[in-house]
């Protein structure tokens, strides 16, 4: 509704984004597709995040198996996170329409590659295909950090989009000593913090990072005429 205030917000999340130090791949002025924007909450990111992965991972699938419905597929989709997880991780699945396994942490309530990997390989055997992961740092129950780098392998080597939920702990990352928590960030493809806890900013300011936001521009796109303009595609 507001170009002007969407360009400012574009920006606005660079410098907060180079702030944490998040890597170039998720930042507009990298030159590429990548960009930040403002969501209501972490919920609603994971939320978001979950759909662009299905949507990728539903026309990859379509390309493999012409002869598959969309009901076919949709009832084979696995997504993973820690049982440490948010609640709303779980409520994503539910909105999606798809199933999320919550897996067992270690002994320091941190979910590990191994772990992910195993249940995977598992669920690939039964036919089913695993298309997202959600990697916490800082948990709200007791503030654990996922070995992401692991995960982030893992996701990686099996083509799965990985989404980081930094909500609560995110903000302490723009402290340099804190980064190696977020050691292999440069893995995914999706990352959330929410300035509207530790940053003091008002509610309700979810900031959300996306390395190709086609794939979920793409899902939600009908374009009628009356929307159509010159500037198409040029606004994240």
């Amino acid at each position: 509704a507001s170009p002007a205030c969407t360009e400012l917000e574009v920006v606005m999340l660079d410098w907060l984004g180079q702030m944490l130090g998040l890597p170039e791949s998720f930042l507009a002025r990298s030159g590429g597709e990548a960009g930040g924007v403002i969501q209501g909450t972490a919920s609603e990111a994971t939320l978001v995040a979950l759909l662009g992965a299905k949507n990728r991972t539903m026309l990859r699938v379509k390309e493999q198996h012409p002869e598959w419905t969309d009901t076919d597929i949709l009832s084979k989709l696995v997504g993973y996170c820690n049982k440490q997880a948010h609640s709303s991780v779980e409520r994503a699945g539910l909105l999606g329409g798809v199933k999320l396994r919550a897996l067992q942490p270690d002994g320091k309530r941190r979910l590990r590659g191994d772990t992910l990997k195993d249940a995977i390989e598992e669920d690939v055997r039964n036919g089913l295909i695993p298309f997202y992961v959600v990697a916490t740092l800082g948990t709200t129950s007791s503030c654990a950090f996922d070995a992401l780098e692991e995960i982030g392998e893992v996701c990686s080597s099996k083509n799965i989009w990985l989404h980081v939920d930094a909500a609560y702990a995110g903000s302490a990352f723009i402290c340099p000593e804190y980064r190696y928590l977020m050691k292999g960030v440069d893995k995914a493809d999706s990352f959330n913090f929410n300035p509207h806890k530790w940053m003091l900013v008002n509610f309700d300011c979810s900031a959300m990072w996306l390395k190709e936001p086609r794939w979920i521009i793409d899902a939600f796109n009908v374009d009628p005429l009356y929307l159509k303009h010159d500037q198409q595609g040029s606004a994240p």
